[in-house]
């Protein structure tokens, strides 16, 4: 490690401040991304401004048709939470996936969105789910939000506060996991909205995380794994490396979208 500044702010306010002002700073929520990749000289910020002190940007809270999380709520508060279960379990399930107890203690929702890892699973739900990422200065619709690898539509002095997941008929999370670091080769989230079907994945794309049009229009006529039959995922566009080929997370991507909508449908 080497030397930096470390900031503790007591408002969403003075943190932006900070943000704003300080040259080379970096957030700091759960740190189980930016501490290890600092002991390893493969990031070197001047300054971290840590967000655990901030009153309200934890919790979880029912509103209407929503739930609202707040952006330095744990995995493992989601995933215990009965205002989670109730309201969409499949957000419930794919929290208590995350990694190992270590990591869900101390890993945040805000932080593994303003990362936006390739294989991380919040931001399928997201996707899926037509969630809505509320900040400092703004409200981001999750399509516009993922951008690319590791990148977001967040602006350098722009903090998370909370994420609005609006609630769906039904919705389930399916992923097939590297069983050594947990994160997801292939993860599949689908939602059934009164409008429509989304269906999002993640750990496949070069590009991050993204959606399945054509599996969603199936599935818009017939909720069912059958609606899939004679579909297939082109390995154009998807990750190959050590732990699997563009055509095997290809194959992987149907194998999951069947099992998640028949998992979404014995949930109700």
């Amino acid at each position: 490690m080497y030397p930096f500044k470390f900031h503790r702010p007591a408002t969403v306010r003075q943190a932006a401040g900070l943000l704003g002002r300080l040259e080379d700073a970096k957030l700091l929520a759960g740190g189980h991304t930016l501490l290890p990749v600092m002991k390893q000289r493969l990031a070197s910020p001047a300054h971290l401004v840590d967000l655990s002190r901030i009153e309200g940007l934890a919790g979880i809270e029912a509103k209407g048709r929503s739930l609202a999380v707040g952006a330095m709520t744990t995995h493992a508060e989601v995933a215990d939470s009965g205002v989670v279960r109730a309201a969409i379990p499949a957000l419930a399930d794919l929290a208590g996936q995350i990694g190992d107890p270590a990591v869900r203690h101390r890993g945040t929702l805000g932080g593994s969105l303003a990362n936006n890892d390739p294989t991380a699973d919040y931001p399928a739900a997201c996707l899926a789910l037509d969630a809505t990422i509320v900040t400092s200065k703004r409200r981001i619709k999750a399509d516009d939000f993922f951008q690319g690898l590791f990148q977001t539509a967040l602006e350098p002095d722009e903090i998370i506060v909370r994420v609005l997941f609006p609630i769906p008929k039904k919705a389930a999370y399916v992923k097939f996991r590297n069983q050594a670091s947990r994160y997801a080769l292939v993860g599949v989230f689908v939602a059934r909205r009164p409008s429509e079907v989304r269906v999002a994945v993640t750990g496949a794309g070069t590009d991050g995380v993204f959606r399945m049009a054509a599996f969603e229009q199936a599935l818009k006529a017939r909720f069912a794994p059958k609606s899939l039959d004679g579909l297939t995922v082109p390995a154009e566009g998807l990750s190959s490396d050590i732990h699997a080929s563009a055509d095997y997370r290809a194959h992987l991507i149907g194998v999951l979208a069947r099992r998640v909508v028949e998992a979404a449908n014995k949930a109700v």
